[in-house]
């Protein structure tokens, strides 16, 4: 019975280690979106240039926080 218990103790914190990287993927979209407010303030001009560009690397960085929570699932749920 110790090892059952042991055993859903390490997966549980094991999907917790997993989802940290949310909190530094929260950093980069917050730093992400303030760099480009801020560089379309300085050159209005250059905003229908990195539009495409914002959504592409918006997405890439929201798709780190969905590998991450994909794989605490998958953890949790085997």
């Amino acid at each position: 019975m110790d090892n059952i218990i042991s055993s859903d103790m390490s997966v549980f914190f094991s999907a917790a280690i997993c989802t940290l990287p949310m909190a530094v993927v929260a950093w980069g979209v917050t730093k992400f979106w303030t760099t480009l407010i801020e560089t379309i303030g300085r050159n209005p001009q250059a905003n229908k240039e990195l539009s495409a560009y914002a959504w592409v690397g918006f997405a890439t960085i929201e798709a780190i926080a969905l590998y991450c929570l994909a794989v605490a699932m998958a953890m949790l749920f085997k």
